[in-house]
Formats: C-alpha cells, sequence, structure tokens
C-alpha cells in the first residue's frame, strides 16, 4: 500500500458525515496503514477490531478496506503471540508466489 492508496473509510458514519471527529480518526488510521507492512496492517486492525467487540472485525474491514479473513488471520497470529512468525522478514520462507522459470545453475 503506498501513500497514492490511502483507504476511504467505507463505514455508514463516515459515507453520511464524511467530515466529522469519527472520520477524521478513520482517515488518520488509513493513514498510518498505509506506512505499514501486510503484517503490520493485520496486526493493527485485529487489535483495533478486539478493542470494539462484537462485530469489530466487520467494522474494520469497512474502515480499513481489509478482509475480514485478513484480520482474523492477524488475530490469531496475536493469540499465538506471533509465535512462528520472523523477525527480519514479513513472510515466512517459502512464502509467496513460486517462480515460473527453473534458474539454470550457471
Amino acid at each position: 500500500m503506498s501513500i497514492d492508496t490511502i483507504h476511504t473509510c467505507q463505514c455508514p458514519e463516515c459515507q453520511a458525515e464524511g467530515t466529522g471527529v469519527l472520520a477524521q480518526l478513520h482517515q488518520q488510521m488509513n493513514v498510518f496503514l498505509s506506512r505499514l507492512d501486510e503484517q503490520q496492517r493485520r496486526w493493527y486492525a485485529a487489535i483495533e477490531a478486539q478493542r470494539l467487540g462484537h462485530g469489530g472485525m466487520k467494522r474494520l474491514s469497512q474502515i480499513t478496506g481489509l478482509d475480514v479473513n485478513t484480520i482474523r488471520r492477524g488475530r490469531d497470529e496475536l493469540s499465538e503471540n506471533l509465535n512462528g512468525r520472523p523477525l527480519d522478514r514479513v513472510r515466512v520462507p517459502g512464502g509467496g508466489r513460486k517462480s515460473l522459470e527453473k534458474k539454470s545453475p550457471n
């Protein structure tokens, strides 16, 4: 996510009002999220969703544009105290798309 792709909150309050204190808070959250990597975004969203309680994941999904399953994954990772998450990289080794071409040994 880059500064050019800051999500616009889709919650009912921001859609109706758009300029109040809540809208400013949601805008700040989305600016902050735009500066984080993918795992940090899901962890932050999971913490905020937990703070909101019942319906928090759906609400944070509206605010941030993150999928509910992504927020749930963040919640699960945090509940396991981030065990198995690497300290020096965003993805676990072997994560990501596989190469389309085999590398030659030359």
